[in-house]
């Protein structure tokens, strides 16, 4: 099973932020837009990436909640029937939550950068740093707080759970 490791962080700066996303990748990044139905499983997280454009992914992880870099075990399965696959999904398992997102996506290296503005909760930043076969969590620990200083992302900023979780706990922002 594929693996990654992440980072989330709420950004304080979002200008400066992708200032540096853009410098470090060397491009402007791309626009994706998603949503993401959660539904009840037993174990780790099971959704369904809408892309919005008759397109999406089934997408199921495992990771820890903790705040810091985290090890993700993940797999995707592509569908060209997103809402068809939402239907039977929710009535087989039920809906957990629902998130809405705008990302601009951006690749330094072998990293993954999303820049997330998420409805109901305002600007976020993540990291997935995709391992290779022959690296260890470690090296993509080191790789995602590398980066993390690079753009300018503080420990104090780091969260733990994934968006669905926030939109539980917190009120909406602008």
């Amino acid at each position: 099973m594929p693996a990654n490791v992440e980072i989330k962080a709420r950004v304080q700066n979002l200008t400066q932020l992708m200032s540096n996303a853009e410098r470090l990748s060397g491009s402007p990044g791309c626009v994706i837009l998603q949503t993401d139905t959660f539904f009840s499983v037993p174990c780790g997280r099971l959704k369904l990436r809408d892309f919005r454009d008759g397109r999406g992914q089934l997408i199921f992880y495992d990771r820890p909640d903790a705040h810091g870099p985290k090890l993700s075990h993940y797999a995707i399965s592509p569908t060209e029937d997103p809402t068809g696959l939402a239907a039977v999904l929710s009535q087989a398992l039920g809906v957990k939550g629902v998130v809405k997102k705008h990302r601009r996506l951006y690749m330094v290296g072998q990293t993954r950068v999303h820049v997330d503005r998420v409805e109901g909760l305002g600007d976020f930043m993540e990291l997935e740093v995709v391992l290779e076969e022959q690296q260890r969590p470690e090296d993509g620990e080191r790789l995602a707080r590398q980066l993390m200083a690079e753009l300018g992302v503080s420990q104090e900023d780091l969260l733990t759970g994934a968006y669905l979780d926030l939109l539980g706990r917190e009120a909406p922002q602008a």
